[in-house]
Parts: structure tokens; C-alpha cells; sequence
């Protein structure tokens, strides 16, 4: 056993669609393991997993300090629509804001569009009477009759959750509250919601689905994490622990069972915050962020050095890349593209004889079909190891013994013998489809930002990021991509650099032409004084690092565009200023500002985290000798259509500036990197590959 006296331990666990991710952090020295993700009893997965990974590091269960963790059961849930029974109590008049949508059309000319449904049904929505204007002044007080009815109705109905959203509630939510504290009263243990808690921002039906998106995974949420913390503790693991939300900050597990919504991109956002860091010691400023795992591929843009960010986002498109095709959120998040494009995504032919990839993943349960667990479909694992990418005697370090006879028949059965192709030849063709799907995402999501995508630089991780990432970048005209050590379980990793953090969101408009000073101070500092509780409440990092940001349009526009400001306290002069920062700001977004137009501020942002630590710059190293590498196989060219003979390399036997030149595989516990014939890579001093065009 290491003596363990006077050392910081800390843990990461991911939980994702087909592996749990487990990453320990052991005074700067890194340990790391995968394990079949555990449907039944996602806990089960993450005792396995720590308790691997600790006698990796040869430490007891004890010695560990803390443990942050990040979990797609929140997305999951929405997406199979597997929450509680839960009701859904809002304003007279109100009650089909969540079936109406926006009325926007989110693809114009199809005339069998098909509206992803509300997530709670109209049976289950309820009405009470009551008004508030936009400004939180009361037009119709709360009526106390329509109140008991309501509470009567769910009483009777046996719901287990509620979520309570009423108009112009982000400006006044005392109605919500009463209703809240009138079904407590009745029913101490129900589960309610409440909007003006959730998502204190205007545009209701993104505000009352966010709610009841809270209230749908509330119940499943609080009774995982209770059993998770239970659970670590029989076994010894009685360190604090902590969650990071789809913002990037760390929150405890307190706060995530309140606010189980804020979780739904927790797992991504801390594969986001990995590449920032990654990014920061290697001074990027243009980094697009590509992580593939077994169920999906994320794509984000990393601009100096800070994963952007977004107010809202969607869950479950049913139109690829649709905006509006969703179930829209409304709170905090890392900004990314998400597609159903993974390792065990599975590979069909469509009506028009086409293959096809995704969205709909064999996960860990029954997996792709060389895992031999009763899977029968043919997977984009399934692909990469018949191309060669994969060693079935060495994946997962060895843990899962892949067969490629079983990959080669169920691509025969389900797409070679339906459009008359060799094993090799549908194997190619499915992983052409499922990289040109990641590569046109990638695309699309930097010309939405106005970003040309050949600029930036790639760090890929996750366990089937570095597989792909050569092709990608073929692809997509991206000349350089690093892989960090500990790829294949960065977002685990990511977990252990992210600030222990929180973000208050809330609507109010200003116009600046009659700026209330004394007004937007008291908004401020209340907002200062929510998102520093936070933190300070949590764990002890010194004084917290606050950045605001005011959401700003031109008066009539339908949307806004973020402002950071600098002070902490409005002045009489500040109007003026806010006009010159606005105005510079919308001359970045669109070219030029507007004169002549009256401007308003529509939203607020006050984010509180601990501060990051500072970074040693990696410098960069002279290339050296290319190495030999231990073994060779066969190794398909998807740009040549032919296989190579193709070097294998153990990463861990690499030292700093060794070259590997394609077409090569690089080897490690939890991913491989593959090199095409177009690229070589150079060992940095931190261990990371840079990948280069030849």
C-alpha cells in the first residue's frame, strides 16, 4: 500500500450511455478505468469502478477525499420519457403552452411534420386563477378556491411529482410559492417545482418545460443519488461528495436533488471543461472540442481558452440538427452539439438502400455484437474492428474479449446481404456515414458561430474519439488534433479540473433610455449574493471568482446577444456605458451596430466559481526519431479504399518527442489513436500526441 499521509485524493466518475468512466487523481498522478455502464442500477457500476481504480492506485477506499460525478440518467430519462407520474399547475388560460410550443415551424415545407409531444398530457395539466404582469406587479390575486381544487385533484390523482409554472412568474414567483406551500400542507412528501426556482427567465413555454422537466426527473434523481451516497459509504467511501452541472461548475448533491435539470449535460460539459484545460496549458485559442463515446459524439468550440456557453439549449431532436425539433431547457450550459453517433451507434439500410448510423445505440446492454452479450446488430465498433483499428485481444485493457467473426456476420446479415457487400466493404461504408455525420455537425455548429472550422485545432478524447479523429479531420480540413493522456476517460478527468461553480439566470428588462440605477443594483447584488452562496456553502477555495453578463437587444428584436461587464455596482454614467459596450459587441456579432434605436437589457448572468489554478505553459519539443513499433496489422485507408500494413505502438512505452508516422495505431488501456496515412504524431512533454498533417 502507498502511504497515503498528507495526500489529496480525488475521484471522477462519468456515467455514460455504455461505459461509466472512472478517473483518480492521486497528487497529480492519474489512474483510470472503464466499466459496462449498469442500467438496472447505475450505482453498481460506479462501486466497481472506484473500487478498481483504487487498487490501481493501491490506496483503500478510505483514503479518498472526494468524489465528483457527472451523469447522463437526467438526459435519459427525457429522452425515453421514463420520469415520474407528475402534474403540471399553471396559470388559467395557460394550460396548452406546452402542446402550442412557439407555433414556429421548424421545417417549413414539410408537410407531415411531426411535433415531439409535451412531456406532461393534458390530462395531467391543471389551471388556477391568477395574473401577474411582466414587470411582478399582481392584475389577478391568487384565488383560493381554484387552489384547493387543484390541490384536491392531485391528491386524488397519485402523482408523485408537480411542477408549478405561472405567467410572469421570473418576475414575481409568490404565487408559485403559495401554491407550493398549500400542497405541502396537504402532502408533506410530494415532490413540486416550482419556475420561479428552476428557470427565472422569461418566454414561457420554454420556462414551464423547463419545470417540468424537473419535476419529471426529480423523484429518480434524489432516490439514485441517496442510494449512490449510501452505497459508497458501505463500502468505505465516506468522503464528500459532489456533482457538476451542465454549466461546467461543481454543485453538491444537495443542490443537483433540488435541481436535477441542471445535470442533463453534466457528463459533456465535463469533457468540455477537459479540453479547455488541455487548451489553457498548450495556449490554444481556437480548439474545437470532438468527444465520442459509446452512444454519442459531442462537438464544442473552445475560444480563448473557455468552453463557450449557453442560457438555453434542447434535449432529444427529432429533426437531425433542427433547431426547435427539441425539448427546450432554460438554464446554464456548455453550448455543444450533440449527435446519437458512438461507438455502439447501430448501423442500418434504409429504405432507399442507404446506409445509416444512429441514433439508436446497443449501448452496454447488449452491446455491439463482438462483445458477445447477446447483441446481434452491427455497431460502429463493430466496423472499427473489422477495419483493423481495434485489437480484439486488447480492448478495454483487455476486460472485454471482442469477436470479429461475430462483427463480420452481423454486418453480412444486416447490411451486406440487403445491398449485396463483403463484410469489409459495409464496415467502410459505416464508418464513411458515421464520421461524415460528426464531420457535418462539426461544420454546421462553427458556421452557426460564424467560425471557419479549418482555423481551429481538435482535442478529441473519449473512447472512440481518438479512433475517428484522423478521418474527421480529413474531412473537415482541421491540419492538427492532440489526444491527452487519460483520452479515453476525459470527461471523468475533466470532472477533477472543473470549479466548484454556480450561475444565477434571471429576466428583467431595463431599457436603457430610462436606466432604474438603484433597481439594477438591488438585481445585482441579490443575483451576487445567490450564485456566491453556492459556492461558499461548498468547498473552501478562497474568495470566488464572479463574472456577470447582461443579455442585450435592440427594443423590438426577438433575441439577444451576451454583454460581460467588469463593475459590480451600476452608476449614474453607467447607461452611456452600457450603450459603447453593446454597440461594440453587436459590431462582433453582425458587422455593424444600428443607430437610432433604443436598447434593453432582456436577461441577467451572475456566475460565481472557485478560481482556477494557474497553468505551466507546455512547451513546445523538436521533433525526434521516428520509432519502431512493437507489432503490426492490417489497417484499412478509408482516403486509399485499401488495407495498410499498419505500426502498432503501446502510448505508454512513448517518450517525449518520439514521432509516429501513418498509417499507425497507438495503443492504450481505453482508446486507441489511429493515424491515416496523411498524419504523424509528435509526443509532447505532458505526454499529449500531436497530431500533424504529413
Amino acid at each position: 500500500m502507498v502511504n497515503s499521509a498528507l495526500r489529496n485524493c480525488r475521484v471522477g466518475v462519468d456515467i455514460g450511455g455504455t461505459f461509466t468512466d472512472v478517473a483518480l487523481d492521486l497528487d497529480g498522478a492519474l489512474h483510470s478505468t472503464k466499466v459496462l455502464t449498469d442500467y438496472t442500477a447505475p450505482e453498481r457500476a460506479i462501486l466497481k469502478g472506484v473500487k478498481a481504480v483504487a487498487e490501481l492506485a493501491g490506496i483503500r477506499l478510505q483514503e479518498i477525499d472526494l468524489l465528483i460525478h457527472g451523469t447522463t440518467l437526467a438526459t435519459n430519462a427525457l429522452i425515453e420519457r421514463r420520469g415520474a407520474k407528475t402534474a403540471f399547475i399553471t396559470t388559467e388560460g395557460f394550460r396548452d403552452v406546452l402542446e402550442m410550443r412557439t407555433e414556429n415551424r421548424f421545417e417549413q415545407y414539410d408537410l407531415n411534420i411531426s411535433l415531439p409531444p409535451a412531456l406532461i398530457e393534458r390530462a395531467d395539466r391543471f389551471v388556477v386563477r391568477e395574473r401577474m404582469d411582466a414587470a411582478g406587479r399582481v392584475l389577478l390575486a391568487l384565488d383560493e378556491d381554484s387552489v384547493q381544487r387543484v390541490v384536491d385533484a392531485i391528491e386524488a390523482g397519485g402523482y408523485e411529482s408537480v411542477a408549478v409554472g405561472f405567467i410572469h412568474a421570473y418576475a414575481n414567483g409568490a404565487h408559485e410559492v403559495a401554491v407550493r406551500d398549500a400542497l405541502l400542507a396537504r402532502m408533506p412528501g410530494l415532490s413540486v417545482s416550482v419556475s420561479s426556482e428552476v428557470s427565472p427567465q422569461m418566454r414561457e413555454f420554454e420556462r414551464f418545460n423547463t419545470v417540468c422537466a424537473n419535476a419529471y426527473v426529480k423523484p429518480a434523481i434524489k432516490s439514485y443519488l441517496d442510494r449512490l451516497v449510501v452505497s459508497l459509504k458501505e463500502i468505505g467511501v465516506g468522503c464528500p461528495v459532489f456533482m457538476i452541472h451542465s454549466g461546467g461548475g461543481i454543485v453538491s448533491v444537495e443542490s443537483a436533488s433540488e435541481f436535477p435539470v441542471r445535470l442533463v449535460e453534466s457528463g459533456p460539459a465535463g469533457g468540455a471543461i477537459f479540453a479547455a484545460d488541455v487548451a489553457r496549458h498548450h495556449g490554444l485559442d481556437a480548439v474545437l472540442s470532438f468527444d465520442m463515446g459509446g452512444t454519442t459524439a459531442k462537438i464544442c468550440l473552445i475560444e480563448n481558452q473557455v468552453p463557450k456557453t449557453a442560457k438555453t439549449f434542447e434535449v432529444a431532436r427529432t429533426y437531425r440538427f433542427r433547431k426547435g425539433s427539441g425539448m427546450p431547457i432554460s438554464i446554464p450550459v456548455v453550448e455543444m452539439v450533440e449527435i446519437g453517433a458512438g461507438g455502439g451507434s447501430i448501423a442500418s439500410v434504409d429504405s432507399m438502400r442507404q446506409i445509416r448510423v444512429g441514433p439508436h445505440s446497443a449501448a452496454s446492454e447488449p452491446g455491439p455484437a463482438c462483445y458477445q452479450r447477446g447483441g446481434l446488430k452491427p455497431t460502429v465498433t463493430d466496423a472499427d474492428l473489422i477495419l483493423g483499428k481495434l485489437d480484439p485481444d486488447n480492448f478495454a485493457g483487455g476486460a472485454i474479449r471482442l469477436s470479429i467473426d461475430a462483427s463480420r456476420k452481423a454486418m453480412t446479415d444486416e447490411i451486406g446481404a440487403v445491398i449485396n457487400l463483403d463484410p469489409v466493404a459495409a464496415a467502410f461504408g459505416s464508418c464513411e456515414m458515421v464520421d461524415e455525420n460528426m464531420a457535418n455537425a462539426g461544420r454546421v455548429h462553427t458556421v452557426e458561430n460564424g467560425k471557419n472550422i479549418s482555423d481551429f485545432t481538435m482535442i478529441t478524447f473519449g473512447g472512440a474519439g481518438p479512433l475517428h479523429a484522423a478521418r474527421l479531420c480529413e474531412k473537415m480540413g482541421i491540419s492538427t488534433f492532440l489526444v491527452p493522456p487519460g483520452a479515453g476517460v476525459g470527461s471523468a478527468i475533466g470532472f477533477l479540473r472543473a470549479p466548484f461553480g454556480y450561475e444565477a439566470v434571471r429576466s428583467a428588462v431595463f431599457n436603457l433610455s430610462r436606466f432604474d440605477v438603484e433597481a439594477a443594483n438591488r438585481l445585482l447584488a441579490a443575483m451576487t449574493e445567490e450564485a456566491t452562496g453556492f459556492v461558499e456553502g461548498g468547498l473552501d477555495h478562497g474568495v470566488p471568482v464572479v463574472e456577470r453578463t447582461l443579455f442585450m437587444r435592440y427594443a423590438g428584436q426577438g433575441w439577444d446577444i451576451p454583454v460581460q461587464i467588469t463593475f459590480d455596482r451600476f452608476k449614474e454614467t453607467s447607461a452611456a456605458e452600457l450603450v459603447a459596450i453593446f454597440e461594440d459587441a453587436y459590431g462582433r456579432f453582425f458587422g455593424r451596430a444600428i443607430e437610432g434605436l433604443e436598447i434593453e437589457i432582456v436577461s441577467w448572468s451572475v456566475r460565481a466559481s472557485s478560481p482556477l489554478p494557474p497553468v505551466e505553459r507546455v512547451a513546445p519539443i523538436a521533433a525526434g526519431s521516428p520509432v519502431q513499433p512493437s507489432s503490426r496489422r492490417p489497417l484499412f485507408d478509408a482516403a486509399g479504399g485499401v488495407f495498410h500494413d499498419a505500426g502498432i505502438h503501446d502510448r505508454t512505452s512513448l517518450a517525449a518527442g518520439d514521432v509516429v508516422r501513418g498509417p499507425a495505431v497507438i495503443a492504450e488501456r481505453e482508446t486507441s489513436t489511429v493515424l491515416t496515412a496523411s498524419f504523424k504524431a509528435i509526443v509532447q512533454r505532458d505526454g499529449c500526441l500531436l497530431v500533424t498533417r504529413i
